[in-house]
């Protein structure tokens, strides 16, 4: 039974109400003093509380996408190797492992909705291997635009969520598909992804020293790979990335040190500086410098301000970026642009990113070049 089903979850809520009802029932037949009652009375507490929080846990897992498998929970890889042909191109590689409809009514149009394709992405410059899901709006398959190509934009969820979730809880595909219909979205390829790319560790994008290579692997690799796979850009106008919590540092972290992979960038509940935690370890290999590097308010004052578009999404109440987020639209200057999406009340969860998903989405893609003939 997998770890995100409902079926789980329903009979983890049902042993819950068994046992809580064994117990009461139970209770008077134990409240004797012997040592049987007694250890009996201790079994069926623990037993009542293990099932409680067994509950529990798989509701918050299933609302909150922490884990998207048991492997996952466990720590555990069990995705298969992927077979990389070298032509010495040094050029990524993307390989379809499956599609899905967008979920919408006619979603099984790929004309009318889109659609969603299960990809693995390998990086042959960074000897990264990473899952994700590619959304082709409804325009990318008429006849009519048969030889156009499309703007893309990065998707990235927050750890240690899953790219799943973008599908499932933030509903990215789904979204576009209504945006576009309605005109008030340019239509646009989008990439879902997690920041993960090296599990268990949260590298936070960044390039590890002696360690995982996470933000060559966004800005080059994957950028490559889907341009080669599909009809997107392949310069740094024609990309848009888009994160939540984790993600949204990403985002922004990327576009402000590497302008020339993305034009613009939207962080939602993004932090403005990478943590340091027993889910990071030492993501600077003991460099002062190189964390000062990734700390966005440093960059602002100490850098030169690099010609990209950021939305910042915040809350004045609920969140703990609200300071932060000032600060940087207080040190921002051209040809650095920056817009924000300020709620007055949210949490760091799905309800308060989903409020900020339709505008950012708006937003982003609006700020993103149309592919032409050189690009």
């Amino acid at each position: 039974m997998a770890l995100t089903s409902k079926r789980l979850l329903m009979l983890a809520v049902v042993v819950a109400v068994s046992v809580f009802t064994v117990t009461v029932w139970l209770w008077p037949r134990l409240a004797r003093r012997s040592v049987p009652a007694v250890l009996g009375r201790i079994g069926i507490l623990l037993g009542t509380q293990l099932s409680i929080l067994a509950a529990g846990g798989v509701a918050a897992n299933l609302y909150f996408g922490f884990y998207s498998s048991w492997a996952d929970l466990l720590g555990t890889e069990q995705e298969m190797g992927v077979v990389v042909d070298h032509d010495g191109t040094g050029t990524g590689r993307l390989v379809v492992r499956g599609t899905r409809s967008v979920g919408l009514p006619d979603g099984g149009d790929p004309g009318k909705a889109g659609r969603v394709d299960r990809v693995t992405i390998t990086g042959e410059s960074t000897g990264i291997t990473a899952s994700a899901y590619v959304y082709l709006p409804p325009q990318y398959f008429r006849s009519r635009h048969a030889g156009r190509k499309f703007p893309a934009a990065l998707v990235l969820t927050g750890f240690p969520g899953t790219a799943e979730n973008l599908i499932t809880r933030l509903r990215y595909p789904q979204t576009a598909a209504r945006l576009i219909e309605r005109g008030t979205m340019r239509p646009t390829v989008l990439v879902l992804a997690r920041p993960t790319v090296a599990p268990p560790r949260d590298t936070e994008c960044m390039d590890v020293p002696g360690g995982p290579q996470a933000e060559t692997f966004f800005t080059e690799d994957l950028r490559r790979a889907v341009a080669e796979h599909y009809r997107v850009g392949g310069r740094a106008r024609n990309w848009g990335v888009i994160g939540n919590s984790t993600g949204g540092y990403c985002a922004l972290k990327m576009a402000l040190r590497r302008p020339g992979a993305f034009s613009a960038a939207a962080g939602l509940s993004n932090a403005y500086r990478a943590p340091s935690d027993a889910t990071t370890g030492d993501l600077f290999g003991g460099s002062r410098k190189l964390e000062r590097e990734n700390d966005l308010l440093w960059r602002l004052a100490h850098r030169p301000m690099p010609p990209v578009s950021v939305l910042l999404g915040t809350s004045r109440s609920g969140e703990d970026n609200y300071a932060d987020a000032r600060a940087f639209i207080a040190r921002a200057k051209r040809p650095l642009r920056v817009s924000s999406i300020v709620l007055e009340s949210g949490g760091h969860n799905f309800s308060t990113w989903s409020r900020e998903v339709p505008p950012a989405l708006d937003w982003l893609t609006r700020r993103l070049r149309v592919p032409g003939p050189g690009d």
